[in-house]
């Protein structure tokens, strides 16, 4: 049994959709007279929750009618992500096999369940992975999921890979070292070891494990 693991944040360090998505949102914004979103505005989104999203796109709306919105949003983005995918790092689908012969791998996201099962269906990586967790399967915030994640796979270790600040904080208040990802949408932030790509991983991961 592997006792040591590799968990990944989704968006920015795994995969991109928001020059993909962001045509689907305004779509919606349109019907409703909505101001649209551009991608740039997506990118900041990236690696918030829901509740965050919606207030920061509908910032003078009532909250629980921006995430109506918010839901709309995500119905077009899911249509279009089943039927189109997403744009993968280059490179993942090999390195995540190298690493799969010596470590646990994980995901763990503050996306919705359906949005993190088109990512492992569409791209057939779904058996590349032993376990996924997120937001809108338990309504935890990501360190709690991180936790979950260990507890039930009897981890005695494990390293969180993320993109944004948000990343870094989870895995600091989860007990676990952060790999940046600094291809991503952060910038210039503190971790125990920074790639600069995907395929760094392997080697990066085995020196902060």
């Amino acid at each position: 049994m592997k006792n040591k693991a590799v968990i990944f944040d989704l968006d920015g360090t795994l995969w991109s959709t928001s020059s993909q998505i962001v045509p689907a949102w305004n779509q919606v914004l349109a019907r409703k007279g909505l101001p649209s979103v551009t991608v740039e505005q997506m990118n900041s989104f990236m690696g918030k929750t829901p509740d965050m999203i919606a207030a920061m796109m509908l910032p003078d709306m009532e909250h629980e009618k921006a995430m109506r919105v918010f839901a709309e949003c995500c119905v077009e983005e899911n249509t279009y992500l089943a039927a189109h995918g997403g744009l993968l790092y280059p490179g993942l689908a090999d390195t995540l096999a190298g690493l799969g012969r010596e470590f646990l791998l994980a995901v763990v996201s503050n996306c919705a369940t359906d949005y993190l099962d088109i990512f492992l269906d569409y791209h057939g990586l779904r058996n590349y992975f032993d376990d996924h967790e997120c937001y809108g399967g338990t309504g935890l915030p990501k360190s709690q999921n991180i936790r979950l994640v260990m507890e039930r796979n009897h981890l005695a270790s494990a390293v969180y890979v993320g993109d944004t600040e948000l990343d870094r904080a989870a895995a600091e208040k989860a007990g676990v070292p952060f790999i940046w990802a600094a291809y991503g949408f952060g910038r210039e932030i503190s971790a125990a070891a920074v790639i600069h790509s995907v395929t760094e991983l392997p080697r990066v991961v085995r020196r902060v494990l």
